[in-house]
């Protein structure tokens, strides 16, 4: 039975280990945190995972809180005027329905599925040295933890990273009391909303510890009216600067969050990171190799919600390589070549979030512009989060955006003239 070593208990690791446990390898996931202490402690996330990504757990049988969680079906833009009155409002509808479960209620209860059929769980922060240690015991290390000293055996891929700064500052708080859109209170819809040269706000809903809630999250532009979180540590002062920012800017999102509280001392979160792609082979001191896994190795802004999916797919992508490399040796050529088969996808989330996060160009003002009279448009767009390679065929190119948005308009008015 090959024995594999898996650091980090997120999205990723959990699913890769309860993947792998699955198949019958031993398996040894180290944590830095009980299931407990993660069910107790700060939010983590704003984890909104569409179909795709929820099909990966569905298949491992690890989809628990699918009855539970609200069920998503669309997903709305809104861009804010100078004025703060919405200059384009649409809400596409998915092909399937998105869920969100907050981090600490899935991570938690994935670790203590993972130790009630028979894994190794290790409660320890680890360091390189004890990497080092440990690596002669197994066949294959992959390191899921995002932060602290590990990532700093992955050198960055300078080619594939064009931002070496933050390019967002992030505020994050889970409420009770949203009230629904006007616009389409039958049902539940992820809400993208543009104050350009500012930022975004995005709200979701979810399912906490709590039960139903929702999730209000500023993407600010650093050093912008919106970059004010830093060092506020009174959650109950993130919350007041979160409402005021969205009566300023967004009155008629604040007009449904007017009546909101937190869900509990855990629900705020502030911080920024540079999106960064990373080399996937971390070389041990005893000249061991590690791989890294998600967001270790192509950690991407927030901005598109992508986080958890993309740790879906890269769990997913590993089990496949993983099972399917048999009984040979987990060497270098192996890990970058499960790694490029995980960037097949991946790429297609850095291009596209990377576009985002940068003033949007004419021709994609003029998609968002006319999803609102097409709902074609509005449609292919937001199913665009689930599939983002689609955006290579109507969404970079002003050409292919021109002709996408001719057809649709003639297709439309054919229906119209019938």
């Amino acid at each position: 039975m090959r024995k594999i070593l898996i650091v980090g208990a997120g999205q990723s690791g959990l699913q890769l280990a309860l993947g792998l446990q699955s198949k019958g390898y031993e398996v040894t996931l180290m944590s830095n945190r009980t299931a407990e202490e993660i069910r107790t402690g700060r939010v983590m996330s704003t984890q909104c995972m569409f179909h795709t990504a929820l099909q990966h757990e569905r298949d491992l049988g690890i989809n628990f809180w699918e009855s539970q969680a609200p069920r998503i079906e669309g997903l709305g833009v809104s861009v804010a005027g100078p004025e703060s009155q919405r200059l384009v409002d649409w809400v596409g509808r998915l092909d399937g329905h998105a869920q969100s479960v907050d981090q600490r209620v899935k991570m938690a209860g994935w670790m203590e599925a993972f130790a009630q059929r028979g894994g190794q769980l290790v409660i320890h922060g680890a360091a390189v040295g004890d990497l080092d240690y440990f690596s002669r015991a197994y066949d294959l290390v992959m390191v899921s933890a995002g932060k602290g000293e590990l990532v700093s055996m992955f050198a960055r891929d300078a080619a594939r990273s064009p931002y070496d700064a933050p390019q967002r500052a992030l505020a994050v708080a889970y409420v009770h009391g949203m009230g629904p859109r006007p616009e389409h209170p039958e049902f539940d819809a992820v809400r993208c909303n543009l104050v350009p040269g500012v930022g975004e706000l995005f709200v979701m809903p979810t399912f906490t510890t709590s039960g139903r809630a929702d999730i209000l999250f500023w993407e600010g532009i650093p050093g912008g009216p919106l970059d004010v979180f830093q060092g506020v540590k009174d959650p109950a002062e993130h919350l007041k600067l979160t409402l005021e920012l969205l009566e300023r800017f967004l009155p008629w999102e604040y007009a449904r969050a007017s009546k909101v509280e937190l869900t509990d001392s855990g629900a705020t979160l502030a911080g920024r990171y540079a999106p960064t792609v990373r080399k996937p082979i971390g070389r041990l001191p005893g000249g061991g190799l590690v791989l890294g896994v998600a967001d270790v190795v192509v950690a991407n802004d927030p901005i598109t919600g992508q986080g958890s999916n993309s740790a879906s797919k890269c769990a997913a992508s590993y089990l496949r390589a993983i099972v399917e490399h048999g009984d040979k040796p987990f060497d270098g050529a192996w890990m970058q070549s499960a790694f490029d088969r995980y960037w097949e996808t991946a790429q297609h989330v850095t291009k596209w979030t990377n576009t985002m996060l940068a003033p949007p160009p004419e021709h994609v003002l003029n998609l968002f512009g006319a999803a609102g009279q097409l709902q074609p448009v509005a449609d292919r767009v937001a199913n665009g989060f689930n599939n983002p390679a689609d955006f290579e065929n109507f969404f970079y190119d002003p050409a292919l955006a021109g002709e996408y948005l001719a057809e649709v308009t003639a297709s439309a008015g054919a229906s119209a003239a019938e």
